[in-house]
């Protein structure tokens, strides 16, 4: 049984190889190809002012309250639709909302990164990691403060490339500690 990244982990997360696009982003990029096709030149995370964290708090916090949460399922009538938000939306429609809201501001789309998490219950989410000289900041629908990723309760699973937004990387979660396997 792995557990979630801890404090006293790294700041930033450690990306692994290169693997699947969830099938959701996979058909949002089809829709919005341009969004799918950014290169960044640069894997270096900038320094983030305090007018940028004050625009990413607001942000954050406009987005969570600006949206009413729904499943694909009620909205679209089957799973994994990943859209933009019409004021109702689920995890992932927020992490893009933010995204393209943050993008709008200034920010990079190299250093905006959609991220697939497990929850402490089992169950897949995707929140927006925002990558910094600071550290690794999370935003997510389910918290409405802004965190750095060890300070979350979740298992991290993938995000998008930095270099590429069409691409996505496993996340090795550092401080994972393997305690026990069924039958041993």
């Amino acid at each position: 049984m792995a557990i979630p990244a801890q404090a006293g982990a790294s700041p930033w997360m450690q990306t692994g190889s290169a693997t699947s696009q969830p099938i959701g982003h996979y058909e949002f990029c089809q829709r919005h190809k341009s969004e799918c096709s950014v290169r960044s030149r640069t894997g270096v995370a900038p320094r983030v002012t305090a007018g940028g964290w004050a625009v990413i708090r607001q942000v954050n916090a406009s987005v969570n309250r600006a949206i009413v949460a729904m499943t694909d399922q009620e909205l679209h009538g089957r799973e994994e639709i990943w859209s933009y938000p019409n004021g109702r939306g689920d995890c992932e429609d927020f992490a893009l909302e933010k995204r393209r809201r943050l993008m709008q501001k200034g920010f990079s789309a190299g250093d905006l990164l959609l991220t697939v998490v497990r929850k402490p219950d089992g169950e897949g989410h995707a929140v927006l990691t925002v990558r910094t000289a600071q550290g690794d900041f999370i935003l997510d629908n389910l918290s409405s403060g802004v965190k750095l990723w060890t300070q979350t309760p979740y298992r991290f699973l993938k995000r998008q490339a930095t270099r590429h937004s069409g691409h996505w990387v496993t996340i090795d979660n550092s401080a994972e500690v393997l305690v026990g396997s069924v039958g041993q």
